[in-house]
């Protein structure tokens, strides 16, 4: 995989919001992808972060140490569906691992895998970030 420098530009703004997403919050891939002026592209963000190791592992080739992004320290696990639920996958162990993730920061995690995003969303405008 050679992304082009548009798609590199991509990941490192996704990750950067995914970054700032404080504990015991949660926003979603859409309000991510408009964070990063891209609102067409919340699949593009959930991709971003399912394949994120190897993504992260391939842009810090090329990025000097001190901008290299750490992969087990991007809380992935605080992006969930707009309508408060964590993504389903084929293996549902991916969504009971993002469940205890979000419950050991103080996340109400409903059995359905719900999230009230009234008290647990997280919805800055663009200004209230950095990239």
């Amino acid at each position: 995989m050679n992304p082009s420098d548009e798609t590199k530009a991509f990941y490192l703004a996704v990750y950067s919001v995914v970054s700032q997403v404080p504990p015991s919050h949660v926003t979603s891939y859409g309000h991510v992808a408009y964070l990063i002026g891209r609102p067409q592209n919340s699949r593009q963000v959930g991709s971003s972060l399912k394949h994120s190791k190897m993504i992260i592992d391939l842009l810090n080739k090329e990025l000097p140490i001190e901008e290299q992004i750490s992969f087990a320290e991007l809380p992935w696990w605080r992006i969930v569906l707009s309508v408060g639920k964590i993504s389903p996958r084929g293996n549902s162990s991916g969504e009971m691992d993002q469940a205890r993730l979000l419950r050991a920061e103080g996340v109400l995690v409903l059995s359905n895998h719900h999230i009230n995003m009234e008290d647990f969303g997280w919805f800055p405008d663009p200004d209230e970030i950095t990239l």
